[in-house]
């Protein structure tokens, strides 16, 4: 299943190694564009490549946000209706690119694990309205999921919400804001880190001593201990060269929730996790062992 090409999906989570005195120069200030570099690659904000050019069974949504915002989105469902599992994957993508990047691995998650897939483009990124930050992000992660609570078809399936990096602390923040909802079965977490501000000595390490200044901290150590009752799967690959893996092992090991299931990659680093071997066979023996059963 890993056999696609995934050189595109090749993108550092901080703009580039060369940004240590601009971010120790204007950390408070261009923060935002640092952490959520939307125009990586080229042309990013304009070339979002559509689920049809991967013969895709897609709906091409917009989903407006309470503030005002519209969000593309594409949903996806498995090109055998018959095989169809009761599972929604509402995915959350890293901190550059666009989701069409990512149609690889929905087509994987649709067509060879038969379940709906709902991938949405945070705020400011591809083809969506207005500009990322932490605050605008959350909400554009509750907007989908209440659109899939909203729809007749999707709201009777478990939902799984699945997060790359960024993504995954978007993840945690959901799952815990709607806990007591009971209709979230499920997380899947690859490659994330315990919040910005721990990230930054490792990313730009000139910084380490302005980290009090960074608005956008995207807590997830201190969020995920709040989750007990959810199965989570940690992806982890181990030569992460931007988040480093004790992130993750952390993340795993303050985690109350159960079951709780750690996969590591020995061979994965950030961005090419999602190409190693077992990489798809572990999400799909999690959604079989945890969630659709």
């Amino acid at each position: 299943m890993a056999t696609l090409l995934w050189g595109y999906l090749r993108i550092p989570f901080l703009a580039a190694s060369g940004l240590g005195m601009v971010l120790s120069s204007g950390l408070f200030y261009y923060q935002n564009e640092l952490i959520y570099p939307r125009n990586i690659p080229p042309n990013a904000r304009t070339d979002v490549p559509r689920p049809s050019q991967l013969g895709l069974d897609a709906e091409e949504l917009s989903l407006p946000t309470p503030d005002g915002e519209t969000l593309s989105a594409f949903l996806i469902k498995p090109g055998n209706a018959s095989k169809a599992k009761n599972v929604t994957l509402l995915m959350f993508h890293g901190n550059a690119g666009n989701i069409g990047h990512r149609l690889p691995i929905a087509k994987i998650l649709a067509n060879e694990m038969y379940c709906n897939v709902l991938m949405l483009q945070y705020r400011g990124y591809g083809l969506s309205t207005g500009n990322p930050n932490e605050k605008g992000i959350a909400i554009d992660s509750q907007t989908g999921l209440d659109y899939i609570r909203s729809r007749d078809d999707l709201k009777k399936t478990k939902i799984v919400v699945y997060g790359q990096s960024l993504g995954g602390a978007v993840s945690i923040g959901l799952a815990v804001k709607n806990k007591d909802q009971g209709d979230i079965a499920g997380l899947i977490l690859e490659n994330t880190f315990l919040s910005i501000k721990k990230m930054i000595p490792s990313v730009i390490p000139a910084a380490k001593y302005l980290t009090p200044l960074c608005h956008q901290v995207w807590p997830s150590e201190e969020m995920l201990p709040k989750l007990t009752n959810t199965p989570i799967l940690f992806l982890s690959g181990l030569q992460d060269e931007i988040v480093p893996p004790s992130h993750m092992k952390k993340l795993f090991d303050i985690c109350r929730s159960e079951p709780k299931i750690w996969k590591e990659f020995p061979y994965g680093d950030h961005n090419n996790t999602v190409a190693e071997a077992g990489y798809f066979h572990n999400i799909q023996d999690f959604l079989d062992r945890y969630i659709a059963s």
